[in-house]
């Protein structure tokens, strides 16, 4: 399916030039700023924005995943905790004689990137994408829930989806005793704070011990998640691996996944407090890593003709890494009701929130408009009408720019406002035409497509100014409109971590025509509250802006 919708994209373009023409005149979009030359007019169209509580969206497979608590002062709590199958580095292992376990080290690193380096070569970090700095309550299980690779009731190819409420289907879900099988890490349990987990940009040292015994720095690390696990009953981590060598269990990733079945990693928030996490899953530093002595003994030919033994002590690693299915489980607590929702006129207020969280389905030219007679009529043929001519198959007026605004809710208290949101086609899962046209770039993908997606205009042009607005334009989709008589679909509005980050995951439960949701919109905790359609500050309403030239005037 994702192929067959690439292909369409690809189509879209490739025949962009090629369809219903303009005639003769230049169709290059002139912005509403410059248009004044070209004897620009405007025209105003309505939309309906109505809002949508999401169900359980597909969570395994995203391109990174969130550990944390956050509580939005709007909308209400959200966990966000973690299920992931790992398999060792290396099979058939061979752990030496006389085994000593050191430690066994958790390690997911957050997305950062090097800000400064001292005289020394050490690098200060700044770490991005953590909501929150304060302490966070995490469990680490050992997991005795298996994640299976297909999906028993469909085709024999097709793959096992596990959704963000921990379902797997509408009739089975992961059994949270089962993902709880063993504690191994508990953060908090001193009650002094010195173990309470709290993100930190600092770099990691890792030490060894020198032929002294003494420690020193090997090497470091970008800052991350780093957790050193129990060993319960003094023994669990040996039983595991070390008494195992030779065994089935270690030889092979199939035996390994049914033996060792994963682990699950758990937030909670500290006195409703707490922070969210974006890690990176797939950098090679997150690992599991058991660190371990062991004797090897080596024989050697004496002066007088004999042999004799030596045995050496080294400090070994059995590494593991995470593999295959990786979920992201959410349990949300919201105060918001959007069950009531007009999907006729529209909301008063755009509720979108991240997650498992809220969005808005788009209607555009849904209404009517009062047309040059002072009848009104419907929206979508009015628009139609006014910018094609049917009966010779052109363009009567040129659409040089198209846009809507959505403007914030100041009165609400919603905290850390996201910068982007994302508008893509509900129907056909898709991003906009915009979308794939708008080549503007930044140095970080985080913020690209900024001529179809404008970043959040805040007050005194500030990072930390209030949210004021959003614009999205949508010029060549109206265009497609009315030159290929494209459907006027139903759009959907989202948050966004990431304008990049649109593959699609499905929803639960979505009726017979299936409905994704953007990876990006999964992978952030933010939320906003928007001026909807029914408003009752109708100069912010959503509205379709049109600035167009009329070559027969």
């Amino acid at each position: 399916m994702k192929n067959i919708k690439l292909l369409s994209i690809f189509f879209i373009i490739l025949i962009y030039s090629c369809d219903k023409e303009f005639t003769s005149i230049d169709s290059d979009v002139i912005s509403a700023e410059n248009a004044i030359n070209f004897n620009t007019s405007s025209i105003d169209y309505p939309i309906v924005a109505s809002n949508l509580r999401l169900n359980p969206v597909k969570s395994n497979n995203l391109p990174s995943f969130m550990l944390g608590y956050n509580n939005n002062p709007f909308y209400g709590e959200s966990k966000a905790s973690f299920l992931g199958q790992i398999v060792p580095a290396e099979f058939s292992p061979s752990f030496g004689e006389n085994v000593v376990l050191d430690s066994v080290v958790l390690t997911i690193p957050y997305y950062s990137r090097g800000v400064d380096t001292d005289d020394d070569g050490n690098i200060s970090y700044e770490i991005d994408s953590v909501y929150g700095n304060t302490a966070t309550k995490l469990y680490v299980y050992k997991s005795n829930f298996y994640l299976r690779d297909f999906n028993p009731s469909g085709d024999f190819s097709d793959s096992q989806n596990y959704y963000s409420n921990g379902a797997l289907s509408n009739s089975e879900t992961i059994n949270q005793s089962e993902i709880e099988a063993e504690l191994l890490y508990e953060s908090g349990i001193l009650g002094d704070g010195s173990d309470d987990f709290i993100p930190s940009s600092e770099r990691i040292d890792l030490t060894l011990l020198d032929s002294l015994g003494e420690s020193y720095v090997a090497s470091s690390i970008a800052p991350a998640v780093r957790l050193k696990l129990n060993n319960p009953n003094d023994n669990f981590w040996e039983s595991l691996f070390f008494e195992n060598e030779g065994n089935p269990e270690l030889i092979n990733p199939n035996t390994f996944k049914e033996f060792f079945r994963g682990l699950y990693i758990k937030a909670d928030g500290v006195n409703s407090e707490g922070s969210m996490m974006l890690l990176n899953f797939a950098s090679s530093n997150t690992k599991l890593t058991i660190h371990y002595t062991s004797e090897t003994s080596t024989d050697s030919d004496t002066d007088s003709g004999g042999t004799s033994t030596e045995t050496i002590t080294s400090q070994n690693e059995y590494v593991l890494n995470f593999t295959d299915n990786l979920v992201n489980i959410y349990e949300n607590n919201f105060q918001v009701d959007v069950s009531n929702s007009n999907t006729v006129e529209g909301d008063e207020r755009i509720y979108l929130k991240g997650g498992e969280g809220y969005m808005s389905t788009v209607d555009l030219f849904s209404g009517d408009i009062e047309d040059n007679n002072g009848v009104m009529v419907n929206a979508f043929d009015h628009f139609k009408n006014s910018f094609y001519d049917e009966e010779n198959e052109i363009a009567n007026k040129i659409i040089n720019e198209a846009y809507i605004e959505f403007f914030v809710d100041q009165t609400q208290d919603i905290g850390s406002e996201p910068d982007r949101i994302y508008l893509y086609n509900f129907e056909q899962n898709t991003a906009l035409i915009d979308y794939f046209l708008d080549q503007s770039v930044s140095s970080t993908t985080i913020n690209a497509k900024i001529n179809h997606l404008e970043p959040l205009t805040r007050d005194g042009d500030s990072i930390t100014g209030e949210g004021v607005k959003y614009k999205i334009r949508i010029t060549e989709h109206l265009n497609n409109l009315i030159l290929r008589d494209s459907t006027n679909a139903k759009l959907a509005l989202v948050v966004t971590s990431n304008v990049g980050s649109i593959d699609n995951f499905s929803i639960l439960n979505s009726g017979e025509e299936e409905r994704d949701f953007p990876s990006g919109a999964i992978l952030t905790p933010k939320g906003t509250v928007l001026h909807g359609s029914q408003s009752e500050d109708l100069d912010k309403r959503p509205r379709i802006k049109i600035y167009y030239t009329d070559p027969n005037e």
